[in-house]
């Protein structure tokens, strides 16, 4: 099977490190991929980097998948657009990993006519492409998959991501930090800061699924999340996190009682683990694609 996937990011964020990983787990089951990106992005100098199939997102090599290929996976929005312009509908393939409502203008509608699979990133999004009119037997649900980091030594500080992205409330972590007497550092390298974070506090107005949720789960690390879109699909309530409300007060009492109670803290740590490693490592994700792959192409 040869696999033509397409992504226009120009930042290496949850959906970009999920294309690497898919690309790498899908040449492990013998199934060639290219990759085709903006190539001053980074997905496509570490795809290049590491030897991966990767070419320059440009018309002319666009054009040349309409041969050669019998999957074209679209990974963005915009790759979805691209694809459903220049490409056969009945070999596309789109990812759809975010939680905002889809367009109802008629390009919209046209655009959600034109693929033979959608794989939505958390029964959340399903739910959406299913409201939005898209056939419930073209939407499956592949969570995304993490490597499983070496188990946080718990020494650190409790976390966030510094991100000035709008949906990302960071007024919120600060005076939550602030009525609770709890400091939280926030970090560019969230894999870096793992090693020995305590916890992680990840606040959202809406989210897919939360890459980085699972990523520090996987490092045996309990999370404090927003009850928005997909997390609380991988956030078990009192078990491995803390679900909250985006509410100043309801974050600065998940964080007293974090750390009141840093055994608990830890216990959930060690399930949110297991958790990830039970049902969200890399080969779950590769596996789960690969079948819709073989939906469609009975490759």
């Amino acid at each position: 099977m040869r696999v033509a996937h397409i992504d226009t990011g120009r930042e290496m964020r949850g959906g970009q490190w999920q294309v690497l990983y898919l690309v790498r787990g899908l040449a492990s089951a013998g199934v060639e991929s290219v990759v085709l990106a903006p190539p001053e992005s980074p997905l496509y100098c570490r795809l290049r980097e590491e030897g991966w199939p990767a070419e320059p997102l440009e018309l002319p090599r666009l054009l040349k998948l309409r041969r050669g290929v019998d999957i074209v996976h679209a990974h963005t929005g915009r790759a979805h657009a691209l694809a459903s312009l220049l490409l056969e509908p009945s070999r596309l393939i789109v990812s759809r990993r975010v939680a905002f409502a889809i367009g109802r203008g008629p390009i919209s509608r046209w655009k959600y006519r034109r693929a033979a699979r959608f794989l939505a990133v958390s029964r959340f999004v399903a739910n959406q492409l299913v409201r939005y009119g898209v056939p419930a037997d073209r939407v499956r649900v592949v969570y995304d998959g993490v490597p499983l980091l070496p188990a946080s030594l718990h020494t650190g500080p409790i976390i966030a991501l510094a991100s000035d992205d709008p949906r990302k409330p960071s007024g919120l972590v600060r005076q939550a930090s602030s009525m609770a007497g709890v400091p939280i550092q926030l970090t560019e390298n969230l894999e870096s800061a793992l090693a020995d974070a305590r916890a992680l506090v990840y606040l959202t107005r809406q989210e897919g699924l939360g890459s980085a949720v699972l990523l520090a789960m996987g490092a045996g690390v309990p999370v404090v999340a927003s009850r928005v879109g997909g997390l609380p699909e991988i956030v078990v309530e009192g078990e491995t996190g803390w679900l909250v409300d985006n509410d100043p007060k309801e974050v600065s009492a998940a964080l007293r009682a974090l750390v009141s109670d840093p055994y608990r803290a830890r216990l959930m740590g060690d399930r949110a683990r297991q958790y990830v490693a039970s049902r969200f490592q890399l080969e779950h994700m590769v596996q789960a694609t690969l079948k819709a792959y073989e939906e469609i192409c009975g490759c």
